[in-house]
């Protein structure tokens, strides 16, 4: 945010005690500075971007603070957001703790070098990973869908404070390193030892493949003011998740005006997560040159969709989004795409994507999509769309259109809030109002694009010999999508 944006959000806070709002002071929002209580990872992989070259990826989440917190990390499969495991993490104050997830012989799994205590103990050791589970979504839990531990293997991440620990305590003393390493038997009291959390996380995770010569790093969503009140729940609860964020107020801001809105008495309490991550529509590039043999792919993940839909037939999903998971046809919501050269030339035009689900065109289909450009796979997904193309470079709008009628309950990609204070910034002038409604357009996404690059073989001359020898190396990149907003 600006000078200017930062004002707004300053009086629409100090405006929102007007609508009657309890925690005025705390309400959720992506911090832009890249801390908070609650981060979402929109994407992990361990598939093999070509036969025997696997990714793994390597995690981090850094406590910036000077209190200790416990936090839950949990890792969810990308078809239907499907909990794959979860556990309790406690950090001492500035503390940083890293792990792994990596391939195993039938799905996916994570250790830790880390001394930072675990509840359960994840595994320390590469050869014998704590490997992912798939009991979300076989039995009685089945959705249709592949229901093998293969599905583990990509998929994305949320971690969540729980709470602060406060000074002096018995769980405080025992997570706090002296020479390097707590203690972590005495863990039995951390719920009464737990206040709000303050906030001060950030992460990073990096995809790499060694045998293929590809690294991606990406920065997690920080979300702020996620929680006024303590969080923590006993190792082996699946909770707290996105839905607990508390109060149920949302921050956004769209170009000059931020709006401030109750979620209180909607029908979802995940509808505030889902206000601040909405978007009309998603902006990113795209590399084809031969020359270079160019390889691109978006990564389009929603991390809140699986509290929108059911499992089953039928195009009604309810709210928000548009159809209901269907097995392996997955939970597709229609998408528009305009597709630009570096010239200006465009292409507009349904049936895009290849090859089209049975029952619509062009439309992502899953929780984290993998979106692939004339069949690259640069990251090895299964949870695919394709966009064949012949431009071998440019930028793509992907829109999410309003489906049915505006202002209609049953109108899909479009959410509705509750009462808003908004704050319009108009030069150095701050005018602030209320709205009975609002309606974020559009779709709660995350990602970024990755950009692979190749030389072939190139001749080198080395050494006084002038002795030639033949390299051959692999280049990558990646970037965050742009996105708009449209909020009314």
């Amino acid at each position: 945010m600006n000078t200017f944006n930062k004002k707004s959000l300053y009086a629409a806070l100090a405006g929102i005690s007007a609508l009657g709002v309890t925690g005025a002071a705390e309400a959720v929002s992506v911090n832009p500075d890249g801390l908070g209580q609650a981060l979402i990872y929109p994407y992990y992989t361990v598939r093999d971007r070509v036969a025997l070259a696997s990714y793994n990826t390597l995690l981090s989440v850094v406590n910036s603070t000077a209190s200790a917190k416990a936090v839950k990390v949990r890792f969810l499969e990308g078809k239907n957001s499907r909990e794959v495991l979860d556990f309790n993490l406690y950090l001492s104050a500035k503390d940083v703790w890293v792990a792994a997830i990596v391939p195993t012989a039938t799905g996916a799994g994570i250790y830790t070098p880390d001394k930072s205590c675990t509840q359960p103990t994840v595994s320390s050791s590469p050869a014998s990973p704590t490997p992912f589970v798939n009991f979300a979504y076989t039995g009685s839990a089945a959705d249709g869908a592949d229901a093998s531990l293969d599905r583990t293997r990509e998929g994305y991440i949320e971690i969540i404070e729980m709470g602060d620990i406060y000074t002096g305590s018995v769980t405080y003393d025992a997570v706090t390193h002296v020479a390097g390493v707590p203690d972590c038997a005495p863990l039995s009291s951390a719920s009464a030892d737990t206040v709000a959390g303050s906030g001060g996380l950030f992460g990073t995770s990096t995809m790499i493949n060694v045998f293929s010569g590809d690294a991606y790093g990406v920065d997690a969503i920080a979300l702020d003011g996620f929680s006024t009140t303590p969080l923590w729940f006993a190792p082996g609860s699946i909770l707290p998740n996105l839905a607990n964020v508390n109060p149920k107020v949302s921050v956004v801001t769209a170009k000059n005006t931020t709006y401030v809105t109750d979620f209180a008495a909607t029908t979802n309490p995940i509808d505030a997560v889902s206000a601040v991550l909405m978007h009309n529509a998603v902006h990113n590039e795209f590399v084809l040159d031969a020359v270079v043999q160019g390889k691109t792919d978006w990564v389009v993940t929603m991390p809140t969709k699986y509290s929108y839909i059911a499992t089953g037939s039928g195009n009604n999903a309810g709210r928000l989004f548009q159809r209901n998971f269907n097995g392996n046809s997955g939970s597709c919501d229609d998408v528009t795409l305009v597709s630009y050269d570096r010239e200006e030339r465009t292409v507009s035009a349904p049936g895009t994507f290849s090859p089209p689900p049975p029952t619509q065109t062009d439309s992502i289909c899953w929780e984290a999509n993998v979106i692939t450009f004339n069949g690259g796979n640069v990251l090895g997904s299964k949870n695919l769309a394709n966009i064949p193309t012949s431009f071998q470079n440019g930028w793509i709008a992907m829109g999410f259109p309003l489906i049915g009628t505006a202002g209609s309950p049953t109108a899909k990609h479009v959410l509705y809030g509750g009462a808003s204070t908004t704050a319009t910034v108009t030069g150095t002038a701050i005018t602030t109002g209320a709205l009975a409604a609002t309606t974020f357009a559009g779709l709660p996404v995350v990602g970024f694009a990755v950009q692979s690059y190749n030389n072939g073989v190139l001749s080198v001359q080395a050494g006084a010999s002038g002795a030639l020898s033949l390299v051959q190396s692999n280049y990558g990149a990646n970037f965050n999508h742009k996105t708009t907003r449209v909020i009314q």
